[in-house]
């Protein structure tokens, strides 16, 4: 008889897939047999999220989507389990809404899905059908996972939850407060999954920069990444969400001096204005994002930083707009993403005055959009005939370019492409490359002659 199956969805950012990626490990460790088609999966389980309103519905459209397979006509689904940023956030009032779910589990189910999975196979009345309580889950080395990723890329979440408590964000109420993995733990993390092939290591938490700081001895991200370089199989290291002014002189340092740590930085500022820094209750102000920027550059000339940025805060002016779309002109960040302003009840940002309105934050949105992929457009071109090392991520759609690949300037998913000209070039191989191409946001190459 074949093992039942299991089909899981994952929602949101790198930091929910870790979460099902250990799900994935515990269900299959309680015999289940992972597919990608949900029509053949006896069992679906979907990772939410609920950060800001289109994830909450993009949460709830999947949620009707998938629980049509467990019509005979569709699939053969007998159970489908929500699990993640929804049910913690909105708890029970989900049990009504969605008559649809079996069960909805918070964000610490990754630890426990296995022996509630195990109850609702077998009939077995399970406590309740929402379940969730305060988030404390920190996972560990000893907890398997099932890569989600290419092979040869993993994230490495570092730490879990946050504190730096922004006006507009839910993540500390459903996360809860930073609380960083010891640095030993990570090692064996990392040694493992060096051991099973991976290359890249992508270094997640809400604040790369907060880690260490409520752990004894209070090791820093700087003590983590000497540490990393030494593993043997790991060629690239890559540091995702560093908040301004949280990133100290020896982190740079070491960035600048390890070959193997990308010259590549997310660092999401939010916005530049002042005033509309204090009332999203950001540590430090312009200057001080002016000053970390000039310091990044400084320290590492070939960074290069993505960023993220909120438009349309409540009360923000166009005349504070318009300083937030120059600081983009000026300082001209190789990524850049930018959110409109999502009004989330229970954070301190949804009871300020004067809300602008939908209509003026997907206007103030296009206008900083069209302006960096005017920015990454230029930025491109002036990489053409530049040698690149370039990670093979498999084969592409395209003849012309029968490989797609990411120079180390790339995050995956987030950033553009790099097309490659080749053949024979193998998934995983970091390849000496020059680019012959570029537009807005990808990038095209040739492998070079020695």
């Amino acid at each position: 008889m074949s093992n039942p199956k299991v089909y899981i969805a994952s929602l949101g950012c790198p930091k929910n897939l870790v979460d099902s990626e250990v799900m994935a490990a515990k269900l299959n460790s309680c015999g289940y047999e992972m597919t990608d088609s949900p029509r053949e999966a006896q069992l679906i389980v979907l990772n939410s999220c609920a950060f800001i309103l289109p994830a909450k519905e993009e949460s709830i459209d999947e949620i009707l989507r998938l629980a049509q397979h467990k019509d005979p006509a569709f699939g053969v689904c007998r159970h489908l389990v929500v699990t993640g940023c929804l049910p913690q956030r909105y708890g029970e009032s989900l049990s009504q809404l969605l008559p649809e779910v079996d069960l909805f589990l918070g964000t610490d189910g990754a630890a426990h899905i296995g022996d509630y999975v195990k109850r609702l196979a077998a009939g077995q009345v399970v406590p309740a059908r929402t379940i969730f309580s305060e988030p404390t889950f920190l996972m560990t080395a000893d907890q398997r996972r099932v890569l989600a990723t290419a092979p040869h890329s993993a994230y490495l979440k570092i730490a879990e939850g946050c504190s730096n408590n922004c006006s507009y964000c839910v993540i500390p109420q459903i996360r809860g407060a930073a609380r960083s993995r010891p640095l030993d733990d990570l090692m064996r993390e990392a040694e493992s999954l060096a051991a099973a092939g991976v290359k890249e290591l992508i270094l997640i938490a809400q604040d790369i920069t907060a880690y260490g700081k409520n752990l004894p001895g209070k090791p820093t991200l700087d003590d983590l990444l000497r540490q990393l370089v030494t593993l043997a199989g790991i060629k690239w290291i890559r540091l995702l969400y560093a908040y301004p002014g949280g990133l100290d002189s020896n982190v740079l340092g070491t960035i600048a001096q390890e070959d193997k740590i990308c010259k590549y930085l997310d660092l999401p500022i939010q916005h530049c204005n002042d005033r509309i820094l204090g009332a999203m209750n950001r540590r430090g102000g312009r200057q001080t994002i002016v000053n970390t920027i000039n310091e990044i550059r400084k320290a590492i000339p070939e960074i290069a930083l993505r960023t993220s940025l909120i438009v349309g805060f409540p009360g923000e002016t166009v005349k504070e707009f318009r300083h937030l779309l120059d600081f983009v002109k000026a300082f001209r960040f190789d990524h850049l993403g930018v959110f409109v302003y999502s009004r989330e009840e229970g954070t301190p940002a949804a009871t300020l005055p004067r809300q602008v309105s939908q209509k003026v934050k997907e206007e103030r949105r296009q206008l900083i959009m069209e302006e960096q992929a005017a920015i990454s457009y230029q930025k491109n071109q002036q990489l053409i005939g530049s040698r690149q090392w370039v990670i093979v991520e498999g084969k592409s759609d395209r003849q012309d370019y029968a490989y797609l690949g990411r120079v180390s300037r790339q995050a995956p998913e987030i950033d553009g492409i790099t097309y490659l000209k080749g053949s024979n070039l193998a998934t995983g191989n970091l390849l000496q490359c020059t680019i012959i191409a570029a537009d807005e946001y990808d990038l095209f190459a040739e492998v070079a002659s020695c």
